[in-house]
């Protein structure tokens, strides 16, 4: 009798089966992780991203990376490294040329964007801004101005975000992410001059007493006479 109860215990209900990864999440998650690493300049143009690298930092496998990667060269941010897909991709060269084409994109989608935003902004909006604005300031002589590069990026979007035009902001991050590796290259001899112009301040002054068109100038001088300024850098170590 003792038996039949164990082997009776034995063929009780099965435990419940364990759920699958969702590998559709880890691919995000890299996907993700890399295009923030791109708008906050982390990568210099030239730089070259191996897999096991990526895969190392997220603590997740080669898979979810090689299809992330693979997805920002379809879309034209990385190229192919050497190597087929195993050789990872490699941040592209800007020149001055497709500099400035960029940069005349950003300043008609940007300034439209703050525009919209104009009509949308809150108290709480203003104090966000404030806020960013302060800290781009300070990080702006922090050594080696860590971090600076990623306020910036949070001011321009929270901004673009009030318009409450999520197709414009989209294509305004696809312009980012192929400007932001040009940045963090000319960002220690831009900085003189960022603390001789103070068009994110124009930007705020504007949206707070409602200037559409105000915020829209501030937000497109601030493209533009960056974007000449680069462009010198840029030509000047092509030459």
């Amino acid at each position: 009798m003792p038996q039949a109860k164990a082997a009776g215990a034995a063929a009780g209900p099965k435990p419940a089966a364990l759920q699958p990864i969702d590998r559709g999440t880890l691919w995000d998650r890299a996907y993700a992780a890399l295009r923030e690493a791109l708008l906050t300049g982390r990568y210099e143009p030239g730089h070259r991203i191996l897999l096991r690298d990526i895969a190392a930092e997220l603590g997740i496998s080669l898979t979810p990376v090689r299809d992330a990667v693979n997805h920002l060269i379809a879309e034209r941010i990385l190229r192919r490294g050497t190597g087929g897909q195993g050789g990872g991709a490699v941040v592209p060269e800007v020149d001055a040329g497709q500099l400035r084409q960029l940069l005349i994109m950003r300043a008609e989608l940007e300034s439209r964007a703050a525009h919209e935003a104009a009509a949308h902004v809150t108290p709480a909006d203003l104090e966000t801004l404030r806020g960013l604005l302060a800290d781009m300031k300070r990080l702006i002589d922090a050594d080696g101005h860590q971090g600076y590069l990623d306020v910036h990026r949070r001011f321009h979007f929270h901004i673009y975000a009030m318009s409450g035009m999520d197709i414009l902001e989209d294509a305004i991050e696809t312009l980012w992410l192929r400007c932001g590796p040009v940045l963090n290259l000319v960002l220690p001899e831009y900085v003189p001059y960022l603390k001789r112009m103070d068009y994110h301040a124009e930007a705020v002054a504007a949206l707070a007493r409602g200037d559409a068109d105000g915020a829209a100038h501030a937000i497109r001088c601030d493209i533009l006479e960056a974007g000449r300024y680069i462009q010198a850098l840029l030509d000047r170590a092509q030459a």
